[in-house]
């Protein structure tokens, strides 16, 4: 019975195997066939993107190859200036070359030296600071965003670009006599005294900084006007610093060491303040996270608000952002005296208060240097303390045959002491020049004429023709006021613009931080600044800034 049923069941499971077998077999060539890579069919939109991309690479390519190219030949041309035009006594028509001196190494002289055509003059320049100070960028060195180094451009690059040679003294002007047309200067920190004579002379010292007669301003403060001011700034916050870590928590001495106290609520001071909170917010926490929780940045200022040249809502902003970052805002606080430890001021309530300080920065006004004030003494029109007065043509009053004056060592109402200002009367003085020399030509050619007995009445007419063409009158200086700029820390800064000389555009935040940024990369001399200026910048964002001097 058994063996029956095993015959029965023997085809049952070979019809079973087989069906396993085919089922198996279709399995397998069913994944198979699905493993098998589909080929996408092209689309034009597809074919516009693939396009569109491959364009935008070429592109940026170009661009970065053509960027490369004309910033190497950029730096090639500043580093491998051409031959210039040397100085003589005469032109080769036997005019005699008249003799221009510029005074100072500011914005007001560089400005003009860059606009100028020096060879219409044998051009001299006298200044005891060898370089050219880009100042907008100065409050940022003493914490080490921008380095010194970085903002400095040497005379001697600078007279070397020009057409014509410029010959450059390192020396400072102690007095001018208008009448003979001479200047008395100091070679070498007053061992050599000599004298220049000039046919035409610009004035562009600059000024000095104030103290308004404070007692003890000028013993214990740090002024921010110059390279050594910024550095000697550095040094004491770094002293300052140090000296704090080795006294305990509760010393009282600790506590004003780590007091940073700036007297001046102008772009100057409000910058640095903002610029030395970046320092102890990005960095200082770092390296020092428990002393930098006690410094207080203190900003003294005696008017109601700070950036007072500023539209008020851009002042509104600035104030509420230093209060953010909680800088102390010491508003109608007038200093009346300064010591070693302590600025006494009166507060908004008249009452005299303390303000104890580790580092005093002051930023306040500006005064005539001794030189200035040694020709202001000479002429009787000079009635001013502020600077040198000057006429709508930026001429000297009381030589407006020779003497030309720009920059802060004047005194003009509706012009600042800025170095936009500075610019513009540098650039008006360089057409000036230009139609100066014509007239000088003419005169010549007239005299030159006259003397001779030969003269035919051909030569007379084309004279007179000559005259009739020649443009004599100079236009008024006009300044164009393009807006300001300031830092306000945080990365934020604000902008109070001039379009087109009549609408206003009022910008602030990190957008207007990075205008702010490159619209005074743009403003440097040369591209040797620009890159190490931002060099620089790279350099704090992937590094931070240092602790040590």
């Amino acid at each position: 019975m058994q063996a029956n049923l095993r015959a029965l069941a023997a085809p049952t499971r070979a019809l079973l195997r087989n069906s396993n077998k085919i089922i198996e077999r279709r399995l397998l060539s069913t994944t198979a066939c699905r493993c098998q890579t589909v080929k996408p069919v092209a689309t034009k939109k597809h074919f516009f993107y693939r396009k569109a991309a491959n364009s935008v690479l070429q592109v940026t390519l170009a661009s970065l190859l053509l960027g490369t190219g004309y910033i190497s030949y950029s730096l090639y041309r500043e580093s491998h200036p051409k031959a210039q035009q040397p100085q003589t006594e005469t032109f080769p028509d036997g005019r005699p070359r008249k003799t221009l001196v510029i005074l100072g190494s500011g914005w007001g002289s560089v400005s003009l030296l860059k606009s100028l055509d020096t060879t219409l003059y044998n051009v001299i320049v006298i200044s005891p600071r060898n370089y050219f100070l880009f100042t907008p960028f100065l409050p940022s060195t003493p914490v080490g965003t921008v380095d010194l180094k970085s903002i400095v451009e040497p005379m001697r690059s600078i007279v070397r670009r020009s057409q014509g040679e410029v010959k450059y003294v390192e020396a400072e002007a102690t007095d001018i006599d208008p009448i003979t047309k001479e200047i008395k200067i100091e070679e070498n920190h007053g061992e050599i005294k000599t004298s220049l004579k000039y046919d035409y002379l610009v004035v562009a010292v600059g000024s000095q900084p104030t103290t308004f007669g404070i007692p003890g301003v000028k013993e214990h403060s740090s002024f921010l006007k110059e390279v050594s001011d910024a550095k000697k700034i550095r040094e004491k916050i770094l002293e300052n610093l140090e000296l704090a870590s080795n006294l305990s928590e509760d010393d009282p001495k600790r506590k004003r060491l780590l007091s940073f106290v700036v007297v001046g609520g102008g772009p100057t001071g409000v910058e640095f303040a903002a610029e030395l909170k970046d320092y102890v917010d990005q960095d200082l926490t770092k390296w020092m996270p428990k002393l930098s929780k006690e410094i207080r940045v203190t900003l003294v200022e005696g008017t109601p608000n700070i950036l007072g040249s500023f539209d008020k809502k851009l002042i509104k902003y600035a104030e509420d952002t230093f209060n953010e970052e909680h800088i102390d805002l010491q508003l109608r606080t007038r200093v009346k005296s300064v010591n070693c430890e302590n600025v006494q001021a009166l507060n908004p309530n008249g009452e005299l208060i303390d303000i104890p300080y580790g580092v005093l920065v002051w930023a306040t006004g500006n005064a005539p240097r001794e030189v200035t004030k040694n020709l202001m003494s000479k002429l009787e029109e000079q009635t001013s303390r502020r600077g040198l007065l000057i006429d709508e043509k930026l001429r000297l009053l009381g030589a407006e045959n020779s003497i030309y004056a720009i920059g802060d060592c004047t005194f003009y109402p509706g012009l600042f002491p800025t170095a936009q200002v500075a610019h513009q009367e540098a650039e008006y003085l360089s057409r000036v020049f230009k139609k100066l020399n014509k007239i000088d030509q003419l005169e010549w050619q007239v005299q030159k004429t006259k003397a001779n007995e030969n003269i035919t009445e051909k030569d007379t007419k084309t004279l007179d023709k000559n005259i009739d063409k020649l443009p004599t009158k100079i236009e008024n200086f006009k300044y164009n006021h393009l807006g300001a700029l300031a830092y306000i820390g945080a990365e934020k800064a604000v902008a109070d613009l001039s379009m087109f000389g009549t609408s206003k555009q009022y910008l602030t935040g990190s957008f207007t931080f990075l205008f702010y940024k490159s619209a005074y990369l743009a403003m440097c001399l040369s591209f040797r600044n620009r890159i190490l200026v931002t060099l620089d910048w790279a350099k704090v964002y992937f590094f931070g800034r240092d602790s040590s001097v």
